[in-house]
């Protein structure tokens, strides 16, 4: 946001870019003076020719850097690049998320070296570097051969960084060393996103595969994977002399105390970290210096907004909304509920003494639904498992819904006399259950499987059959509805429980 002048400038030198190809054959050589004019000139030409529509100041400093390193293939700038590429391939896949419908510019100029460096500096070394090299010179590159690196994680994040590294030839060097650590293994559902793993690495320690991976990438790189948490009890390995050798730490964990923790020892050791994050399509990224900027534990992020609990149960107006109360009711009824049946099966007098001291409304909702699991909807046969599912089914998309309308009519008003079903708020309508509708079939099918499952029933090959399926279901005894007087719907939207 502190160069919005920058994309028309940018613009320009692109299209100068493309003309100097044209007129001469080639790229403008690396730290070339005569191309930079040559190019500088062409850009001018072009500025001209667009009268209004051009910029004040062509900025000849800017277009001298973009000519000197218009020949260069740098690997931080491709991966940006081809993250943002990707993205938009997803977008236009998905429909999800609005795509780019514009020109879009990014430099990094400010990492350029600010003194003015010899010649000599930029010499191409006939290595794999010299496209850095013709960029930032000789110099730097081998202060980032010989640094010594600490990533704290390898997985997604950590992949990424590590492929990066390699790349640059980071640690590459004589005197350059990376250490990677990560005590976790390779699981089935990594493979999406952390690509140096592959199907034959499922089971294996994270780390010791993605530095392999990395040696593959840069067979210079000089790594050390270990499968040690950092943390209080593991500082007998990262010791004093490891922190006081390092060059540079990396974080990519997924939990915030371990961030905070490796904050400290960086700080402590006065050492630079690189502290990001991802969430979804979102992402943070944070550089800590010594001495110059603040340090990740020095802010904290916001509370996270949680939806009301009133609007996620009985007035839902956007998809998280229903996702939110989806995974709450998955939650309670497969996960919560069954745990707590166990607690209990394990040991009777212990848990009865331990609800009975409790003395809470929790206590008395968890023996409920022990009570209920155990006695009133207890499954013995996957054909009791088709009834639950079925009145599942009758309870969350017609009995609620038509409790919700009793209780609520559509011409219902607030206090104040406003009408109670206004905006965001939307009037529901019950649904009719039919065995030819798939989606509510499929409800059946994904219930009842999830049920038996639970209660240890084994899973006949007919329920993958619809029709089959559907001779099941039609068995189902369905009560008629009778509406209840003085229920209490919660419609505090400060109320955020979804207990």
């Amino acid at each position: 946001f502190s160069k919005f002048d920058r994309p028309p400038l940018l613009h320009i030198a692109f299209q100068a870019l493309n003309r100097f190809i044209c007129e001469f054959g080639r790229f403008p050589v690396a730290r070339s003076e005569e191309d930079a004019q040559k190019f500088i000139s062409i850009a001018g030409n072009i500025n001209e020719c667009l009268g209004e529509g051009g910029v004040e100041d062509i900025n000849p400093k800017l277009l001298t850097h973009f000519a000197f390193g218009a020949r260069a293939v740098l690997n931080p700038m491709a991966t940006m690049f081809g993250g943002i590429v990707g993205q938009e391939v997803v977008k236009a896949c998905s429909g999800k998320f609005h795509p780019l419908f514009q020109f879009f510019y990014f430099d990094s100029v400010e990492s350029l070296p600010v003194e003015p460096l010899d010649p000599i500096d930029f010499k191409p070394l006939n290595s794999r570097y010299d496209a850095q090299i013709s960029v930032f010179g000789s110099k730097l590159q081998k202060n980032l051969e010989d640094a010594k690196v600490f990533i704290v994680g390898s997985g997604a994040l950590g992949c990424e960084f590590l492929k990066n590294v390699a790349l640059m030839g980071v640690s590459c060097g004589s005197q350059g060393k990376l250490t990677i650590t990560d005590d976790d293994v390779i699981e089935k559902s990594n493979l999406s996103r952390q690509f140096l793993f592959r199907d034959w690495n499922i089971g294996q320690a994270k780390s010791t595969v993605a530095a392999s991976a990395a040696v593959s990438i840069n067979p210079q790189l000089k790594i050390e994977a270990l499968q040690n948490r950092v943390g209080p009890e593991t500082e007998c390995v990262f010791n004093d002399d490891f922190w006081e050798n390092l060059t540079v730490v990396i974080n990519a964990l997924d939990n915030v105390n371990a961030r905070l923790y490796v904050d400290q020892r960086c700080l402590y050791f006065q050492k630079p970290l690189l502290e990001s994050g991802t969430l979804g399509a979102k992402c943070n990224t944070q550089m800590v210096i010594p001495h110059l900027t603040e340090n990740y534990g020095a802010s904290r992020d916001p509370t996270e907004k949680q939806a009301p609990m009133c609007t996620v149960h009985s007035f839902p107006h956007n998809i998280d909304h229903c996702l939110t109360w989806a995974r709450s009711e998955f939650e309670g009824l497969l996960e919560k509920t069954p745990a707590e049946v166990n607690a209990y099966l394990s040991n009777p007098s212990e848990y009865a003494t331990a609800m009975r001291n409790a003395a809470d409304a929790q206590a008395k909702d968890n023996l409920e639904r022990i009570l209920q699991c155990l006695e009133q909807e207890k499954c013995e046969t996957f054909q009791d498992c088709v009834t639950w599912a079925r009145l599942r089914f009758e309870d969350y998309f017609v009995n609620r819904v038509k409790q919700l309308t009793f209780t609520f009519p559509e011409d219902a008003t607030t206090s104040t006399g406003a009408p109670f079903w206004s905006a965001p708020k939307r009037f529901p309508r019950p649904l009719q259950f039919s065995t030819t509708d798939p989606s509510h079939l499929q409800f059946i099918m994904a219930a009842s499987i999830l049920r038996a499952e639970t209660f240890g029933i084994p899973v006949p090959d007919w329920v993958k059959n619809t029709k089959m399926l559907a001779k099941a279901v039609e068995k189902v005894i369905v009560p008629d509805f009778q509406p209840k007087e003085g229920v209490k719907i919660e419609t505090d939207e400060k109320a955020t429980s979804l207990s």
